[in-house]
């Protein structure tokens, strides 16, 4: 299941890639359709963006829910563990896998209130259309302002982002089990960028002359002009 490896960064980048157009294009013409240019500004009037705002507000719900399992996987969501971790290492355990099994839980409970919801508010009468099967007194559903889009496909975010998160909550899981190790995000670290190690026998922070902190990581390009200066 490798491909599911970065699902999140797949869809969160996909969804704020659209959304930053979107808005973009939508400006633009708000703007640009307040010139009166010949021909121009006709053209941009009979252009309807209305549903740009609402598009992207649909793009950015989307992008919380599979950014929360993003956060499970990771480790970046934020945790009150100052008692558990004065606990000694087997009761920490427990009591981390016990959080662990309760937001799997917990979003797979909502998964399951989610579809359930989707199903009933249309998504039901459409599978049933699209497979030619009789509708019957089955509920259509409503539709979203602007779009005119079936809302139950933008309330599928709520199942399949709460399923992802239980998905990642029990992965974590198996991985603590395992290794003993929960997933950790450091801030600091930017993807793509080797960080230059560090020797081990070496202060960064050492002062030779009491004063002045050297920098171990980087030439010092003055060195040679100091050495002049003192001769």
């Amino acid at each position: 299941m490798k491909f599911l490896d970065h699902l999140e960064e797949w869809i969160i980048t996909f969804l704020m890639g659209a959304a930053t157009v979107v808005i973009f294009v939508a400006v633009v013409h708000r703007y640009a359709s307040g010139y009166a240019i010949p021909g121009v500004q006709d053209w941009l009037l009979s252009l309807n963006l209305s549903w740009a705002q609402e598009l992207t507000i649909i793009m950015f719900v989307w992008m919380a829910k599979f950014g929360a399992a993003y956060g499970v996987r990771t480790g970046i969501h934020v945790g009150v563990d100052v008692l558990i971790n004065r606990l000694s290492e087997a009761n920490r355990g427990k009591f981390v896998v016990f959080g662990l099994l309760a937001g799997a839980l917990f979003t797979g409970i909502v998964a399951t209130l989610g579809g359930t919801f989707v199903w009933e508010n249309g998504a039901h009468y459409q599978i049933f259309t699209w497979l030619g099967m009789e509708t019957g007194d089955l509920f259509e559903g409503p539709t979203t302002p602007d779009l005119e889009w079936p809302t139950w496909i933008v309330y599928s975010a709520i199942p399949l982002g709460s399923s992802l998160m239980c998905f990642r909550f029990l992965q974590v899981t198996l991985s603590f089990l395992r290794t003993g190790e929960l997933p950790h995000h450091d801030h600091g670290h930017v993807e793509g960028i080797e960080e230059e190690a560090m020797p081990v026998d070496v202060n960064p922070y050492e002062m030779s002359d009491n004063l002045h902190p050297q920098d171990r990581k980087h030439k010092n390009l003055g060195d040679g002009s100091d050495q002049g200066g003192k001769q």
